[in-house]
């Protein structure tokens, strides 16, 4: 029987949307066990709307990647009937490095699949040239991997300030230090050998808080970052808004009425410029608070007691409230998440930014879940995004 046009075309359109609904469904699989197990594989197939037959099919792929791993205590339901043999993450072969790029220092850290720090180091910039900032994050990496021989690398994720451009693994424009056009993931992946994937740091953290904190489930989710960078990303629908060449987010040089800090854009009064932790390390200096240009010496001088000290942090907190409730009335989302030295330890810099975003929103504006680990989690999240979209892409060599 002679072939037709119309047989030519369309018999490779199934196959590709098999392939794509066998990803999409492990994701589901895997995002589901990641947010209940260990969990039966028949409550799998509830939550997830997939059969039964699907939902074993793919626990049993996700498990011979090493990404899950059974139980060993069956459980009965109700006490009668089969056992039911929980499935979980196995966190315990497998970890993602993460690197996140600051302005003074670099953070290098293992992750496992829920996201929990497994080690981590970080590492003053004697100077911010990019090829040696990334040299020693690869050679942190494999000193961390070393230490922990019976874990293997997925890959790496890399998070930084300013403008990343995600499809291409560049930092485009990073201000305070002064790279341009770096290409990140191909220096990176020389040097470590594995997959890299690279993003902003505020992207990254929206991932993060989807996927292992407190704006899980949530359907949209804006995070402000206030750190000596700031920025803001937004997620809707469990995708998170890139834009044209990944430059979403660039919130720095917002007017703020009444500023009156130098920017380095040559304008006064930039929101970055009013925020930045170097804003608040030269105020806490001129206080008399520290004579330090770490921010967390303000901190801790501010939980030793010192009321100067609180009052600077009370008072930028409730300046990146203000930031918040504008970014709140544009873009309306269900959860705002704020990483911001002082809201995320003290209940008066919180309770102040609260107010300042405006109080009929304030129960939706959280600190970061992540206080102790952020900048480590910022990078290990960048990877640990891709696996849980795609777990069926993990990279053959490391399995």
């Amino acid at each position: 029987m002679p072939r037709t046009a119309a047989s030519t075309l369309v018999s490779p359109v199934p196959r590709a949307a098999d392939s794509d609904r066998r990803r999409t469904s492990a994701s589901v699989v895997l995002r589901s066990v990641l947010e209940h197990g260990p969990v039966a594989r028949s409550t799998v197939a509830r939550l997830t709307g997939l059969s039964p037959a699907a939902v074993t099919e793919h626990c049993a792929r996700l498990t011979g990647l090493g990404l899950l791993r059974e139980e060993a205590a069956p459980r009965r339901s109700n006490g009668v009937g089969r056992p039911h043999v929980p499935v979980d993450l196995d966190t315990g072969r497998f970890v993602v490095g993460g690197v996140h790029v600051a302005v003074p220092y670099t953070t290098v850290a293992l992750l496992d699949l829920r996201g929990r720090v497994v080690a981590r180091r970080e590492l003053k910039h004697e100077r911010p040239d990019p090829g040696r900032v990334l040299a020693r994050a690869a050679g942190a990496l494999a000193a961390l991997l070393a230490r922990a021989p019976e874990r293997r690398p997925l890959g790496v994720g890399v998070a930084a300030g300013g403008w990343v451009d995600r499809e291409s693994g560049t930092v485009v424009e990073h201000e305070l230090l002064g790279w341009r056009e770096v290409p990140v993931r191909e220096l990176l992946a020389d040097r470590t050998g594995l997959p890299v994937h690279v993003d902003g740091h505020a992207r990254a953290l929206v991932s993060g808080e989807r996927l292992f904190g407190r704006a899980r489930g949530s359907r949209s989710v804006l995070h402000l970052f206030v750190g000596n960078m700031v920025d803001a990303a937004f997620a809707t629908n469990d995708e998170v808004h890139h834009g044209p060449r990944s430059q979403a987010g660039a919130i720095a040089h917002l007017p703020v009425p009444g500023g009156t800090e130098p920017c380095v854009c040559g304008r006064t009064g930039c929101l970055q410029a009013e925020l930045s932790e170097r804003t608040l390390c030269r105020r806490a200096r001129a206080a008399g608070v520290s004579d330090s240009d770490n921010p967390m010496h303000v901190v801790a001088a501010a939980a030793a007691g010192d009321a100067v000290a609180r009052r600077l942090l009370v008072e930028r907190a409730r300046a990146t409230g203000r930031a918040a409730g504008l970014l709140l009335d544009v873009l309306n989302p269900e959860t705002v998440v704020v990483t911001e030295a002082g809201s995320m330890r003290f209940d008066d810099c919180l309770t102040a930014l609260r107010e300042a975003a405006g109080t009929r929103r304030a129960a939706s504006v959280l600190p970061t879940s992540f206080p102790d680990s952020v900048l480590a989690l910022a990078g290990g999240s960048v990877m640990l995004d891709v696996l849980f979209r795609d777990p069926l892409g993990v990279s053959p060599e490391a399995i």
